[in-house]
């Protein structure tokens, strides 16, 4: 990858999760300054601590529920204050609800799994989207999953409503705000090696093995490789990509 991001500013929420972590990483290393975002100060200030690299842009943090707008706006702002500008958001914030049927799913679970994968992100936007427009555009990378509107799989029906939603939802967006200079994308990631792809009760060993025989290129994925995908949508490398949504699942969904 041929652009760096020296002097850019990027949040990310859902920040002290392993892609989150990842992404950070990537983006200090090539010089930007991150602020991670999510619920929990001590996980934040954990990830933050053990990605910041000596030599490395600043990796900073702050609390905000991505299913608050007041706390969405607000963080933002901070952000804004903190470090002078707001310059790429990557929107990673997301729980994966536990299988269910349709019919036997609870109504609560329901409504905070869109509430947190599909409200979040458009709260997320909506904010991220009216500082950019005032201040010169930027880019805006969200995370969706290759289930929803690439693959489908039983028991899944509220994961797999919200993410399809978040894909239609970026596209969408990317129509009405690409004339305002903010360039929106979407990556849509498959089995990657994260606590939410392990089964209850299941090992490391025993999650490789299951997602390996399932997968055509033989094997889980790596945070950093959707870390790295982000970067490229985030970069100047990929200044006519507009709208996309990238699969990244080792031909799962092909």
């Amino acid at each position: 990858m041929s652009t760096r991001f020296d002097g850019k500013v990027v949040l990310i929420t859902g920040g002290a999760g392993a892609i989150a972590a990842a992404t950070a990483r990537a983006f200090t290393d090539r010089g930007a300054t991150v602020v991670l975002a999510g619920r929990d100060p001590d996980a934040l200030a954990t990830a933050a601590a053990a990605v910041h690299t000596p030599g490395n842009a600043e990796t900073d943090w702050l609390t905000a529920d991505v299913t608050d707008s007041t706390q969405l706006a607000a963080a933002v702002a901070e952000v804004v204050r903190r470090h002078s500008g707001l310059h790429v958001a990557v929107n990673n914030a997301g729980i994966f609800a536990p299988f269910s049927p349709l019919a036997d799913l609870d109504e609560k679970l329901w409504h905070t799994t869109l509430d947190v994968n599909l409200t979040g992100v458009f709260l997320s936007m909506k904010h991220e989207i009216a500082h950019m427009r005032e201040h010169g555009g930027g880019t805006i990378v969200n995370i969706s999953s290759n289930i929803g509107a690439h693959r489908r799989l039983r028991g899944t029906a509220a994961y797999t409503a919200a993410k399809a939603a978040v894909s239609a939802l970026t596209r969408a967006a990317a129509l009405d705000h690409i004339a305002d200079g903010i360039r929106i994308t979407a990556v849509s990631p498959g089995a990657t090696d994260t606590p939410m792809s392990m089964a209850p009760g299941e090992t490391p060993a025993d999650r490789d093995a299951r997602i390996a025989a399932a997968t055509p290129a033989g094997r889980i994925g790596t945070p950093a490789e959707v870390a790295a995908a982000i970067l490229w949508l985030a970069s100047d490398d990929a200044s006519y990509i507009v709208g996309h949504d990238l699969v990244i699942d080792g031909g799962t969904s092909a």
